[in-house]
């Protein structure tokens, strides 16, 4: 006879060798009570308790629910339902897609206030067996969204009833103590995830207000912060005075290449702001160093400063001048200005007429529009050195996922 595969994941820690136990999910847990009306039950004043609505979940609140959350109040109805506890797990049983329905969960980590669950979530008290943290992490595995995509149902909008979550087969350990060392490790990773994307987002805001400081302002010549021996007003230019205005082209996806190779070494830009824009790798360029401007869809009127030489698509309007024009700066300047430019009639479009008759303030001096450049440039190393930081964080988080669960 066979032995018996052993039930244990890939990566454990040391000292662990006993097979994980496998019981039906709604066995491990007790359900709680949500309410079943819409946010009609809202109240504008502050009161002592608070709600979370499936809307919620997917798009307004992290992953745990805490003191920090901005949760909307509820009305003296709430005293129908249950109350949450400390680890009660919150999920999401409706969505616009199946992804959202796989792994919409969420934790109550704090109790700063009375909270219940509401409309469209299915909240889970674990019992001894398992704890909550650990059934939390379980909702983000590659498994369990397998299993979210098989039993979802409906056509616009996707949902998944608690009949059929509480089928799903989960795999834990006997142990506590083991249980509690692999919530340990994820959660300080999850801290450590949540402090860089807290900081990307304060080096986006600090880059903002930068901004604001080295440009001039709406009907002014001069910015309120430049670079010492630069005094001279800004000049007003026209986009088509100091650029030949053309366009990229054509080029599948398929064409290209995922990684940069000798042959494959030329950087694709397309549309999309992910990665800044970059699509893959080509073996043939079409520009030398340019602004490159976003012409339709979703992120129209998105401008880029592309330095060396790159491959453009077609939805990619591009700036060329050999007088000292495509810099940093200017594009940067350029981009503060270019989306009230944006034809929002169908499909968003910046077109290179319009583009050519937009009118930018830019320093009267390379030198100084230079430094400008220099600054700007390194910080939006150090953003993408932070971003860089936070998707390795990200990667580790899946690896351990994937490795740490069955």
């Amino acid at each position: 006879m066979a032995k018996e595969e052993k039930k244990a994941p890939k990566l454990r820690f040391n000292g662990y060798t006993n097979d994980w136990e496998r019981k039906k999910l709604g066995i491990l847990i007790t359900r709680v009570k949500s309410y079943p009306l819409s946010r009609s039950v809202e109240v504008k004043k502050e009161t002592d308790v608070k709600y979370v609505h499936y809307g919620d979940i997917h798009t307004n609140i992290a992953d745990e629910i805490d003191k920090n959350n901005n949760l909307p109040f509820i009305n003296e109805i709430y005293k129908e339902y249950d109350e949450l506890k400390l680890d009660d797990v919150i999920v999401a049983d409706a969505s616009e897609d199946y992804k959202g329905i796989a792994d919409a969960a969420v934790i109550i980590s704090n109790l700063p206030y009375t909270i219940i669950a509401g409309l469209h979530t299915i909240a889970l008290r674990p019992t001894s067996l398992i704890k909550g943290y650990f059934l939390y992490h379980i909702f983000k595995t590659e498994n369990f969204k397998r299993f979210g995509y098989k039993i979802g149902t409906g056509l616009k909008v996707f949902g998944i009833s608690y009949n059929n979550l509480a089928k799903y087969k989960v795999y834990y350990p006997q142990e506590i103590e083991e249980q509690e060392k692999i919530i340990g490790i994820l959660s300080n990773l999850t801290n450590s995830i949540n402090l860089h994307e807290r900081k990307c987002e304060e080096l986006a805001l600090i880059k903002k207000a930068l901004l604001q400081k080295l440009f001039p302002k709406k009907d002014e010549i001069k910015p309120e912060v430049r670079y010492k021996n630069f005094s001279d007003a800004w000049e007003q230019r026209k986009i088509s005075d100091i650029f030949t205005i053309t366009r990229g082209q054509v080029l599948a996806t398929t064409d290209t290449s995922e990684i940069r190779t000798k042959e494959m070494c030329f950087p694709v830009y397309s549309s999309q702001t992910k990665n800044d824009g970059l699509m893959g790798y080509y073996n043939k360029y079409l520009f030398d160093t340019a602004i490159t401007w976003t012409t339709d869809g979703a992120n129209a009127g998105t401008v880029n400063y592309r330095k060396g030489k790159f491959y453009s698509t077609n939805v990619n309007g591009v700036l060329l001048s050999n007088e000292g024009y495509v810099s940093k700066a200017v594009a940067e300047i350029l981009n503060t200005v270019a989306w009230r430019y944006v034809s929002r009639v169908g499909n968003p479009k910046l077109m290179n007429n319009v583009m050519a008759g937009i009118v930018i303030s830019i320093p009267s001096s390379f030198k100084e529009q230079d430094k400008i450049s220099e600054l700007l440039t390194d910080f939006d190393c150090l953003i993408a050195l932070h971003q860089r930081k936070l998707e390795k964080l990200k990667q580790l988080k899946k690896f351990l996922l994937q490795n740490m669960f069955i």
